[in-house]
């Protein structure tokens, strides 16, 4: 599921106990005059004590603590303006029961913004936002959660980590050795966050054919689990490479289509692969895959119309059944060919979830949700409508305004793509956010204005200059931010027609470079990118 955001916090009150440095630091940050990011970087909600860390040292408190407490750890890694990381907001952080759960661990926030937080992402090997992992008290990773199942079952999956406290990675060794697990152990495995793994347990490549190895041996222990795993083999299998399905596995997955209830309770995995799962079940315009098509839809359709899901999640239902309707067609086509039943459920859905969505977290995970099922269907200016009634609305408008400059993009509407590119990065926040938005709009001026090279050789500068002034820009996700500015910038120089703007770049990022000490490990990524600056494609 996408995202959500939230124009106020929430009116929860705050509880004060063991870690009241978190409100501290939120009321300090607040009071020194920082940007509003930094300020609503501080806490995730406000009925949990969560600690929010940005350097090395707070971890090692954290873990101090865990030890002195001999409770476990739950780290959650997001940004402000992720979707999923809203909806994680709006259906779990903010549950009771889930501030009374909290209570037996130490809840640390990781916020990828926060200056200093993407070398603590290099740490924990976390990427994708959100993620969730839970620790041992001296910092042995136990498992990562799933950020797109629903919030009662991922309840019941914290649960199961914090009673058992077996680390996943023992787990799997002894799954694959054939030593015999519990159901709970074998649910962990099925429900770990395999999407953000970052290859932590297998390499990406390889994880279609783990994930069939464990589906197979653990059909004695449980059935459910068993079909969650050959799922989730068949969601990783591409392209022909990983699961080779036979007469039974088809027949597996056609009884949790047809069963409400088995349905149900495989709801993140049909919702988010349903496309894969079919081209992996059948083969393009082969026999029987308009039938499992048309399976699946039926079972979308009612998870769709289950009240007892979240908004998100329902939206997510009917998105699978679009990316279903337009099997056949090109991936990135701008016009789709969509049953007109179809359309009217698309309209009459986004148009429900914007009325009655009162929530800012929940709206900003479902309305960019929405207005990417619209912009799926075709339906580009409804799409549009729906994201410029909901700018005023968001705490991050930056992230509906690349929406828009997708949809304008994808339409050949260039001119106004830039407009909305421009506008998203000028609004962005937080050092890693503006590095991979300006990283976003430095692209779209390449390929869209090449000829604007004052614009282009601006707008590079600003973004090396902002690097310097970040202590991780050299980590993970802006590391990457960076590399696709300079990737860009080379193939904008392409035949060297730019080598004065571009030498002059060069020595912008040189200066950023020169601000790193010795012996950090980011001196090697800014000199790659430094070297690079005037490479020829």
């Amino acid at each position: 599921m996408p995202s959500t955001f939230i124009p106020g916090l929430p009116s929860t009150r705050v509880r004060l106990h063991r870690h009241t440095t978190a409100l501290c630091l939120f009321v300090a940050l607040a009071a020194a005059g920082l940007p509003s990011w930094a300020a609503a970087a501080a806490l995730p909600s406000t009925n949990v004590a969560w600690i929010p860390a940005a350097a090395d040292a707070d971890i090692e408190h954290c873990f101090a603590q865990a030890k002195a407490e001999n409770k476990p750890v739950l780290l959650y890694w997001g940004a402000t303006w992720c979707p999923p990381c809203n909806q994680l907001k709006s259906t779990l952080f903010n549950r009771q029961d889930f501030a009374a759960q909290s209570r037996s661990f130490v809840a640390v926030h990781l916020d990828g913004d926060r200056l200093g937080a993407q070398k603590l992402g290099a740490r924990f090997k976390v990427i994708g936002y959100p993620t969730v992992i839970l620790f041992t008290p001296d910092g042995a990773e136990i498992t990562r959660l799933p950020g797109d199942v629903d919030a009662p079952k991922l309840m019941a999956l914290l649960q199961a980590g914090l009673a058992g406290g077996r680390p996943v990675r023992e787990i799997l060794a002894g799954a694959r050795a054939g030593k015999a697990l519990s159901v709970n152990e074998w649910r962990l495995l099925a429900f770990y966050s395999w999407e953000t793994d970052e290859a932590q347990l297998v390499a990406k490549e390889e994880q279609a054919a783990l994930l069939q190895e464990l589906a197979m041996k653990s059909a004695a222990a449980d059935q459910e689990t068993s079909t969650r795993l050959w799922l989730k083999a068949l969601a990783a299998s591409k392209d022909g490479k990983g699961v080779t399905p036979d007469a039974a596995l088809r027949e597996r997955v056609r009884i949790v289509l047809t069963d409400a209830v088995l349905a149900r309770e495989q709801m993140d995995v049909l919702t988010g692969s349903a496309a894969e799962i079919v081209r992996a079940l059948r083969a393009a315009g082969g026999p029987g895959q308009a039938t499992l098509a048309a399976e699946f839809d039926l079972a979308l359709s009612r998870l769709q119309a289950d009240t007892t899901l979240s908004r998100g999640d329902r939206v997510s239902a009917l998105s699978a059944r679009i990316d279903l309707a337009r099997l056949g067609e090109k991936k990135d086509a701008a016009r789709a060919k969509l049953p007109a039943p179809l359309l009217r459920e698309a309209r009459a859905l986004a148009a429900l979830m914007d009325r009655e969505i009162s929530d800012g977290y929940e709206r900003q995970a479902v309305i960019t949700n929405a207005a990417n099922m619209l912009a799926q269907a075709g339906l580009w200016a409804e799409s549009d409508r729906l994201l410029k009634t909901n700018l005023a609305k968001s705490h991050s408008p930056y992230y509906l305004m690349s929406q828009l400059a997708g949809n304008a993009r994808k339409q050949g509407r260039n001119d106004e793509a830039l407009r909305w590119y421009r506008r998203a990065f000028a609004g962005s926040e937080g050092p890693a956010t503006r590095l991979q938005w300006g990283a976003s709009y430095l692209s779209a001026l390449v390929d869209l204005a090449p000829q604007d090279a004052p614009r282009i050789e601006d707008t590079a500068a600003k973004l090396f200059a902002e690097a310097a002034n970040d202590k991780s820009a050299f980590y993970e996700r802006s590391a990457r931010s960076l590399r696709k500015v300079v990737d860009k910038l080379a193939r904008w120089n392409g035949k060297g027609e730019h080598d004065a703007a571009m030498r002059r770049l060069q020595g912008r990022l040189g200066g950023a470079c020169a601000k790193l000490e010795t012996g950090d490990p980011q001196c090697a990524t800014c000199e790659s990118l430094l070297k690079d600056t005037l490479k020829k494609t």
